[in-house]
């Protein structure tokens, strides 16, 4: 999908969960005292691109995130790297793994009442003593979150006419099967906003399915819960968005199952997994300036680049618009700088 924080405080008392659906069990999250050699990092003009935290052992890395056991917990932790068309570039984008899980933390507490989530400590929560050696690099970019077992469907919502949506459409007046009126233009905003999710994909691209399919492959109770909850939270970040000058044209969440009810994991309405478009600049009929990759993608277009790994350096300034557009969407959605 799709944080940063702690469970305990520095004297090894356990506070109360964010969340009080989803309690810790004692001890399981290192709680004692533990000594640890320096954060191994991979730095590069202020960016942190890749995590090795000793005595930590590493569950997977993704294109952004590195994910951690910590026993009956998971520490996500939210780097720096940017990709475009699937590939990670060799450089990243400042501050950026702060931005996202800073916006998840924001949404996550925001929608708490609508559906629990899997987060286990809040924002400003003191990490536990087990990770205290590595306070440093984790800052602000690290969630401590409950197991789930993933969704086998990714849960995308649409609410403007865009990228593949829009390539369809010009073809069939659809977006993934579902019949659209006449007429709509590029970035148009549609009647109401759709849901059409998609596979998941360990390699290359994840495809859109329709909604039947997607009842096949997680039954149709699930798939049913997933799209009802996925356009209500859409519905209502969309419209706190708008009045700060932010339009979410579309968006994808992931939901787990824990102790058999489905919750919402990963990070939520972030510029990675949403289109943010200046509600200031908006006009339909064309693309639209952007909050999120914009720049990096504009610069690869114009390189002989035939968009396999690995990606070119980006240049200085392209990085620098890059991170100025992640600060500023995190400063309209939460009204103060990060």
């Amino acid at each position: 999908m799709h944080g940063q924080s702690a469970s305990a405080d520095a004297k090894g008392k356990e506070p109360r969960p964010r969340n009080p659906a989803f309690p810790l069990v004692h001890g399981h999250l290192g709680l004692e005292a533990f000594r640890a050699p320096a954060i191994i990092s991979r730095m590069s003009d202020n960016t942190v691109l890749e995590l090795q935290l000793p005595g930590i052992p590493k569950v997977k890395s993704g294109k952004v995130r590195e994910i951690f056991d910590l026993g009956d917990a998971l520490l996500l932790v939210a780097t720096d790297r940017i990709s475009a068309f699937d590939v990670v570039m060799p450089n990243g984008i400042p501050r950026k793994g702060e931005v996202l899980t800073q916006i998840s933390h924001f949404w996550f507490q925001r929608f708490a009442a609508l559906v629990p989530n899997h987060l286990l400590a809040g924002a400003t929560d003191p990490l536990p003593p087990r990770l205290q050696p590595f306070a440093r690099q984790l800052a602000r970019r690290c969630m401590i979150v409950q197991k789930a077992k993933p969704l086998a469907i990714e849960c995308i919502v649409r609410g403007y006419l865009s990228g593949s949506g829009w390539k369809e459409y010009r073809k069939s007046q659809t977006v993934c099967g579902i019949p659209l009126p006449v007429g709509l233009t590029e970035s148009a905003e549609l009647p109401e906003p759709i849901f059409t999710p998609s596979t998941k994909a360990e390699q290359g691209h994840d495809e859109n399915i329709s909604f039947e399919r997607a009842t096949e492959i997680v039954g149709v109770d699930l798939a049913r819960q997933a799209r009802d909850l996925s356009l209500k939270i859409y519905t209502a970040g969309r419209d706190y968005a708008r009045e700060r000058g932010i339009l979410i044209a579309d968006t994808k969440f992931e939901f787990g199952l824990f102790d058999g009810k489905l919750i919402l994991i990963d990070e939520v309405l972030t510029p990675d997994s949403s289109r943010f478009w200046p509600a200031g600049q908006y006009a339909p009929g064309r693309g639209q300036p952007s909050f999120d990759k914009q720049f990096v993608r504009d610069y690869l277009e114009t390189l002989d680049w035939d968009k396999q790994p690995p990606g070119p350096v980006l240049p200085p300034d392209v990085v620098a618009r890059t991170a100025e557009k992640y600060l500023e969407a995190y400063r309209r959605l939460t009204g103060q700088p990060l």
